[in-house]
């Protein structure tokens, strides 16, 4: 017994401290990530397959809320049980939110953002080619056959072309499933046993989360903790896509419906979201503590976080019989291969603002064989882009 709880303390000890570095150094978005805990955790360390892993990523894309920090919080399940769902998820998004808060306390008191465009200037290229190394390891375990290439290259060019990332998601998923029925020609299975459970039922579950939440929200004018609190734990449950989306919705709430912000205020919000490593949901904290300071901070980010920490201990029963079915296991199969290619098509879209010059060029492509050929950390990679882009504006 002894033993038991001493094993399980280490185990919940290597779950907080992976990803609380992964707090402190996942810059770039929820592609980079996602390829960073790749990286760490099915080459490095083994706790789950690459098949393994595609399943989680496919299941992920399919509910609201931040795609990396579910992500987190479902391999920290994984591997530590309910204290690894929950430590796992606290330090991937503590991190971010501490630094965040300090941020947003800066800018309160000095009313500007500190600048930080030469240390990105470094750090994108490496993002980059974290991604690619990613998107190259997983696409051997996915991409087998034309069939799965010419998918993953019809659901780019859509993405890339503006249409909504789930429905390519929900549309691949069927697809696939369909031309899986048509090769095998499984007449005992009809088209009527899947779709009510893969569109039906994600449609219903969709209309609950819009609806429910929304009704809870309410329009007062003086600024008030509980509506805080309501709103963004609305926003947490419904918000699929990047974070573009969620400047949306922010300034449909806090903007235009409650008044509490200006828009200048709400963009410099989305930037500190975006140029800090962890969740761009963190986004929150800083809008938070505009509202109503440290207190507001909390509760904003407890809110928006918390459905994604619900919805996780909610679809692993789920998820744990998706590959027993021939027909959910092909749908989870075109998922995984949607889910691949929408990585690429947000690497090519940061690749357009990364990739500048020769030096950043060649930072990626120097990065990129690193990654494939050494087992090294992708956080000395980052520190390493940091301090070229340092040396660039200096010299």
């Amino acid at each position: 017994m002894a033993n038991q709880e001493k094993e399980q303390r280490n185990v919940l000890t290597e779950v907080a401290g992976l990803f609380l570095r992964l707090g402190f150094t996942a810059f770039g978005g929820p592609a980079a990530h996602i390829a960073m805990m790749r990286r760490e955790i099915v080459e490095r360390r083994q706790w789950v397959s690459d098949e393994r892993f595609l399943d989680l990523l496919g299941i992920i894309n399919l509910i609201p809320g931040p795609n990396s920090t579910e992500l987190a919080i479902y391999l920290g399940y994984l591997r530590a049980g309910w204290p690894g769902l929950i430590i796992g998820g606290i330090c991937f998004i503590g991190p971010a939110m501490l630094i965040v808060l300090a941020l947003a306390w800066l800018y309160v008191r000095y009313g500007s953002l500190p600048q930080a465009g030469w240390l990105f200037y470094g750090i994108k290229p490496v993002v980059i080619a974290i991604i690619a190394q990613a998107l190259w390891g997983l696409s051997r375990k996915v991409l087998k056959g034309a069939i799965p290439i010419i998918l993953a290259l019809l659901v780019m060019a859509c993405y890339l072309l503006g249409v909504n990332g789930l429905a390519l998601l929900v549309a691949a998923g069927i697809l696939f499933a369909l031309i899986r029925w048509f090769q095998h020609q499984r007449k005992e299975k009809t088209l009527a046993t899947v779709l009510p459970f893969s569109v039906g039922g994600l449609r219903q579950w969709w209309h609950l989360l819009v609806t429910t939440p929304s009704s809870l929200v309410l329009t007062a004018v003086p600024v008030s903790v509980p509506v805080l609190f309501l709103t963004f734990l609305k926003i947490g449950a419904i918000l699929y896509g990047s974070g573009y989306v969620l400047l949306a919705f922010l300034r449909s709430d806090f903007v235009q419906g409650l008044g509490w912000l200006t828009d200048k205020q709400l963009l410099d919000a989305v930037a500190v979201g975006q140029f800090t490593p962890g969740p761009v949901f963190t986004t929150a904290t800083f809008v938070g503590y505009l509202v109503a300071s440290w207190q507001g901070a909390l509760v904003a980010t407890l809110a928006i976080f918390l459905p994604s920490f619900v919805f996780i201990a909610i679809i692993h029963p789920l998820a744990a019989t998706l590959r027993r079915s021939p027909w959910t296991s092909a749908i989870l199969d075109g998922v995984n291969i949607a889910a691949l290619a929408l990585m690429g098509g947000v690497m090519l879209q940061l690749g357009q603002s990364a990739l500048i010059d020769p030096l950043t060029w060649l930072m990626a492509l120097v990065a990129f064989v690193i990654l494939l050929r050494f087992q090294l950390n992708s956080a000395w990679l980052i520190l390493a882009g940091a301090f070229v882009g340092v040396l660039r504006f200096w010299l």
